[in-house]
């Protein structure tokens, strides 16, 4: 079931899609998000969870460059660098989106974010979050955008050349 989804000329992967979790732990990508990761990105993705909230599926390159740094120097001795990648890294892994649109959620990433059967499949921008429709609906309700956070984020939006 389609909440809006858009795939622009920007390469941005935007909206919300309820997807379903096989009893393998597999879901299939919603078709829109699916053929966005392929003709952008390609088969491979990373699979992992910065918190437990929600299960992250980013495609490989962009997962990549999000992460390269540590290759290029020291970076990677840096405490919380060292922890974020040993996080993310004992938890998460390399998968290929198979034929049919598949892709394996492990039992304890599903486990830790509470993942069912059904799931609320949600585009942010290059990336995707898997959760559990319930625990984000809480979440949202119990933190909602304040006029502080969109300040905020104002502020990070690029106004354009300046001359």
């Amino acid at each position: 079931m389609a909440n809006g989804m858009n795939w622009d000329e920007t390469g941005m992967l935007i909206g919300s899609y309820t997807a379903k979790i096989d009893r393998s732990g597999r879901i299939k990508i919603p078709e829109k998000f699916r053929a966005a990761i392929l003709g952008e990105y390609g088969v491979d993705v990373f699979i992992t969870a910065l918190t437990d909230e929600a299960v992250q599926i980013y495609p490989l390159s962009v997962w990549e460059k999000m992460t390269g740094v540590a290759k290029e120097g020291a970076l990677h001795l840096r405490p919380d660098v060292r922890r974020f990648l040993l996080r993310v890294n004992r938890r998460g892994a390399k998968h290929e989106i198979d034929s049919k649109g598949r892709v394996l959620l492990n039992s304890v990433l599903r486990s830790a974010a509470k993942l069912q059967e059904e799931v609320e499949v949600i585009g942010l921008n290059n990336h995707l979050e898997v959760w559990n429709r319930e625990v984000l609906d809480e979440k949202l309700e119990n933190k909602p955008l304040t006029d502080e956070d969109f300040e905020t984020i104002a502020n990070l939006i690029p106004r354009g050349k300046s001359e």
